[in-house]
Formats: C-alpha cells, sequence, structure tokens
C-alpha cells in the first residue's frame, strides 16, 4: 500500500532513498528488528525500547502499518490485546535487517577495545 503523497515517483529516483523513505530514521529499523521474528505487543515494545516514548511509537507503528511493512492484530479477549508483526511484504525486509544485525555486530566488536 503506498501512502497518496508518494505515489508520484521523484524524478531521478532511487531506490535507497525510497527504502530509507519506509523504513529510516531514529526508530523504525529497531522496531522492525523486534517485530521481525515473533509478534510483539505494544507495551512490549516499549518495554524493549525505553527511550521512545508512547507517541512516538505509537506513530512508527502507524506509519510502518500504513505503508503495509506491519500488521495490526487486534485480538478479542479479555482484556483485548493488539500484536504486531511484519507482512508478507514486511518479511522481504529480514534480509535487510539481518545485514544490519551482522554489521552492528562486527561494529560492536570493532569499537569494544577502543573503549577498554
Amino acid at each position: 500500500m503506498t501512502r497518496p503523497d508518494k505515489a508520484k515517483r521523484p524524478e531521478p529516483w532511487c531506490p535507497v532513498a525510497a527504502t530509507v523513505d519506509v523504513i529510516g530514521g531514529k526508530w523504525k529499523p529497531t522496531i522492525l528488528f523486534y517485530v521481525k521474528d515473533k509478534p510483539r505487543r505494544f507495551n512490549e515494545l516499549r518495554r524493549l525500547m525505553p527511550e521512545i516514548t508512547q507517541r512516538m511509537l505509537t506513530l512508527q507503528l502507524r506509519a510502518l502499518e500504513a505503508e503495509g511493512i506491519v500488521v495490526r492484530t487486534v485480538h478479542q479477549t479479555i482484556p483485548p490485546h493488539v500484536e504486531y508483526h511484519l507482512s508478507e511484504h514486511g518479511m522481504t525486509l529480514a534480509p535487510i535487517l539481518d545485514a544490519m544485525v551482522a554489521w552492528g555486530e562486527a561494529y560492536g566488536r570493532r569499537i569494544a577495545p577502543a573503549q577498554a
């Protein structure tokens, strides 16, 4: 699903810029990392990302949902709860997220001696 304001492709079109537009920013990659392997509830995401505000998490999840990357599922239980997980389309981002994890781990090992 494409947002109306993004429907027209700017020229020249850059695929990297398009990817960053959808999953870039401070919080979206982290959210995607946490929902990649299993559904997560809203408050679980808040606990995993203590620096994010409730409002910002809501905005980021809504944006990812609008792009068709994340699916919001409401479970009709007492009390009701909501889970977020990657959509089928969102799962195509898994290799990108895995590469980011691998790079981050290697970077962490590289800078660890300098911080010791």
